[in-house]
């Protein structure tokens, strides 16, 4: 395995720079999900944090695959630390180091389970803002009876102004386009009524600067509307976003629980149950979070994903996987020149 040294010099524009430290698990998850990575999908993994407890979890797997490499950083950010702890004497911390190789472009992306709010303050400052997009936000897809929608914003910005909103609605309409083959998104603003003037002053202005766009706009939807299939992009301020995503989760988890239970309840329904194993597996996949692994921080220049808190190995592996892709994909880029022509142009939102 390469030192410290070697990993800073990787010439793989591909690579994932990862921090190791960051999550409920690590550094057993997230060096346990890097090995998964690297051997299921050849995917060079940058392992940022402090390089005896990596190497130490290292050990433990065996043989370890081409392309993992331990990058030392002595700070750790911990999750009941402010986001401003970066700035005020964490610059040696995995968040800041993994970003800062991003920046230098000894990698092409970087994933985090840790503190989301110190990972998006670092990754603002660190990596930059798309020009025009004031505050990044997290895109977020749960998955509904006949489609998958897109919460924007998920839990970056607790407090948002109504151009942030816009501004979110813009970029969710291109990442829905780019990434889940939407060629027109319908845009909706989460309120507490579908009729015009519900919701708080920020929503009720937000609600103009939508209807005034040349975005797919369909107005206000409810919560019952996030798993509908009536709408594909979700657009919310981070703390009601948040609270949706956390709700979901905990709820998929309930119901297959609950099955579970109804399931062992008698001898007839345990044989029911075994019956339509295959299909109980598969509505588990569609809920789990682990399954994608992150949801990317849009507004940022450079490929960015916050993972779950609680992430497991196959999540971190997950979430390796679909930052290679991202970032390979060139969303990013495609977002950028896309705001570039919108604000060139002047009009609300180019389709």
């Amino acid at each position: 395995m390469p030192d410290v040294d070697g990993a800073m010099t990787v010439e793989n524009p591909g690579a994932v720079a990862l921090d190791a430290m960051g999550g409920d698990n690590a550094p057993f998850a997230t060096v346990q999900g890097a090995i998964e990575a690297a051997r299921q999908h050849h995917i060079e993994v940058l392992l940022v944090g402090r390089e005896g407890e990596l190497r130490r979890e290292l050990v433990r797997h065996g043989p370890i695959p081409p392309g993992i490499h331990v990058v030392d950083a002595p700070d750790v950010v911990h999750m009941d630390d402010s986001p401003a702890a970066l700035a005020r004497g964490k610059r040696n911390s995995s968040i800041a180091v993994a970003l800062r190789l991003v920046r230098e472009g000894k990698a092409a992306a970087f994933v985090s389970a840790g503190n989301s709010g110190a990972a998006m303050v670092a990754a603002k400052l660190t990596l930059g803002m798309i020009a025009g997009i004031e505050r990044p936000a997290i895109a977020a897809v749960l998955p509904g009876i006949d489609q998958q929608t897109l919460v924007v914003d998920a839990g970056a910005n607790v407090d948002c102004r109504p151009q942030h909103l816009l501004q979110f609605a813009i970029m969710g309409h291109f990442y829905a386009q780019q990434v889940l083959g939407v060629a027109r998104p319908r845009i909706g603003l989460l309120s507490i009524g579908e009729e015009e003037g519900k919701g708080d002053r920020v929503t009720v202005e937000a609600y103009g600067l939508l209807a005034g766009s040349d975005l797919n706009f369909i107005g206000n939807v409810e919560g019952r509307d996030v798993f509908a299939g009536t709408v594909d992009v979700v657009v919310c301020d981070g703390f009601v976003g948040n609270v949706v995503l956390k709700v979901s989760e905990s709820l998929g988890e309930m119901v297959f629980r609950m099955l579970r239970q109804e399931a062992q309840a008698s001898p007839l329904a345990a044989a029911g149950f075994l019956l339509a194993k295959g299909a109980f597996a598969g509505f588990r996949r569609r809920i789990d979070y682990a399954e994608v692994g992150g949801a990317p921080l849009l507004g940022i220049t450079r490929p960015c994903l916050i993972g779950h808190g609680r992430s497991t190995p196959r999540a971190i592996c997950n979430a390796l996987r679909f930052a290679h892709s991202y970032a390979r994909q060139g969303v990013i880029r495609h977002i950028e020149s896309r705001i570039a022509e919108l604000q060139r142009s002047g009009k609300g939102v180019l389709t």
